[in-house]
């Protein structure tokens, strides 16, 4: 990817090199290289706030796999709809449900153009996979997308993910929990919810902490994000009925053995949870 501001003929259309795309900034922590040096720039100021802000992206990753492992495993879940998806990285939802039951059929949704290229390269890859471009924040947008109506059996229970996702809305703090209802009033009975999102500790060292890189986020072209108490994310879960151990720092939903190495800062700001829909 270029390291400066000037156009590259290679790049998709609609993506603006001079305004950080959070789905670039999450590949730029993670190590990927679809990025810019815009968002490299925002990566490393929130770096600068929170050392072990890598750690977060990790954590999510991590919870990401082992809840999608979870939910081809152990629940019969064959249809997967990923909203705000991101760019493709290892381990995608997709990789991991398939290698469970191989005609799973997965749609990601997202807004970015760059995550589009990427999502029309997953179609050819596989073809239970599925991509939708629009604004997650909009759900008949997305409900009512003829793909998304056509690739996923309705009838049929299905997993939702909002993966690091909510905490981006810009606007009315309680606005995400109406957006998570209407998608939750469309799902199918015996269908899944799956959620991470940064948590407010609540606690005035993390706090402290937390603020800087929400300062951090804020300052750079990404907008901002909402940092929520357990409670407020626990609104976004509606009524339904939460999978223990209910919503957690990620590194405590089921992890795959011991904790070995310290718990820090970063492993005390991002939690979720999966619920069920009766």
């Amino acid at each position: 990817m270029p390291s400066n501001d000037v156009a590259d003929p290679n790049t998709p259309v609609g993506v603006d090199q001079n305004r950080a795309s959070v789905a670039r900034v999450y590949d730029y922590l993670l190590g990927g290289k679809d990025n810019y040096e815009i968002d490299r720039k925002t990566g490393d100021e929130m770096a600068a706030a929170l050392p072990d802000v890598i750690e977060v992206a990790r954590e999510n990753r991590m919870f990401l796999v082992r809840a999608v492992r979870f939910l081809a495993n152990q629940t019969g879940i064959t249809q997967f709809l990923d909203c705000g998806s991101g760019l493709p990285t290892a381990e995608n939802v997709h990789q991991v449900a398939q290698r469970i039951n191989p005609l799973t059929r997965v749609i990601y949704v997202d807004n970015d153009p760059l995550v589009t290229a990427h999502g029309r390269a997953l179609l050819e890859e596989n073809e239970f996979t599925r991509y939708v471009e629009g604004d997650v924040f909009n759900p008949r947008s997305i409900l009512d997308n003829e793909t998304t109506r056509s690739h996923l059996d309705w009838n049929r229970p299905l997993a939702l993910s909002f993966v690091a996702t909510l905490h981006h809305h810009k606007g009315d703090r309680h606005a995400p929990a109406e957006v998570m209802r209407e998608y939750i009033d469309a799902l199918p009975s015996g269908s899944y919810v799956l959620i991470s999102h940064l948590l407010d500790p609540e606690e005035p060292a993390d706090s402290d902490a937390a603020r800087q890189l929400s300062d951090a986020v804020a300052r750079g072209s990404l907008g901002g994000a909402t940092w929520r108490t357990q409670a407020e994310i626990a609104e976004l879960f509606g009524d339904l009925e939460l999978v223990p151990p209910g919503i957690v720092p990620l590194y405590q939903w089921w992890p795959d053995g011991p904790q070995l190495k310290p718990i820090g800062v970063a492993h005390r700001i991002i939690a979720g949870g999966i619920a069920r829909k009766p």
